[in-house]
């Protein structure tokens, strides 16, 4: 495979991300980092040849994900968010990488997350919808659980400028393809 760096310069430069504030690049990893080091986890799912996305209520699209909770390992934790944010069970996961992160943050964000230095692993993975979102009180507002194209998954990031995550999808089909 070519240099992914080059192929998807979005997804792997550096960037700042205004919550925390955390400082992060995505690395194309093997195996998962120690998980310890381990604080968010997700996925770009699929179903047969279509890839889900998620429409928040404020017409943003996102991928599902999240914080894992006290004592949760990454996998556990992508199961729950599966079935809060898109009513869907986990059926296989592939890693793709991680976005190694610094917080510039004084604090962690919860106590038990690892902190300065942690890792928001991603992999790609079919999925089976079973019911509606179970999205908690404080859980972000899913208005929409979409199947869609591949190219029509990359057209909705890329239109909000989610270039970062338009390029992880079309990583993530080129994996799958392989």
């Amino acid at each position: 495979m070519d240099d992914l760096a080059a192929r998807y310069p979005h997804l792997f430069q550096e960037v700042i991300w205004p919550w925390g504030p955390t400082r992060a690049r995505f690395e194309q990893m093997k195996s998962a980092p120690a998980e310890a080091f381990i604080s968010n986890i997700n996925l770009v799912p699929c179903i047969a040849n279509q890839w889900i996305v998620l429409c928040l209520k404020d017409g943003s699209w996102e991928i599902p994900g999240g914080t894992l909770e006290p004592g949760e390992n990454y996998l556990d934790a992508l199961s729950r968010e599966l079935t809060e944010e898109a009513g869907a069970r986990l059926v296989s996961f592939n890693l793709i990488g991680a976005w190694h992160c610094h917080s510039l943050a004084d604090k962690p964000y919860r106590p038990h997350l690892p902190f300065p230095e942690y890792y928001r692993v991603v992999g790609w993975g079919e999925i089976e919808i079973l019911q509606l979102p179970q999205v908690p009180p404080q859980g972000e507002a899913v208005h929409l659980v979409a199947s869609v194209p591949i190219d029509v998954a990359i057209a909705r990031f890329s239109a909000l400028e989610r270039y970062d995550l338009a390029e992880l999808y079309q990583l993530a089909a080129l994996l799958r393809a392989v």
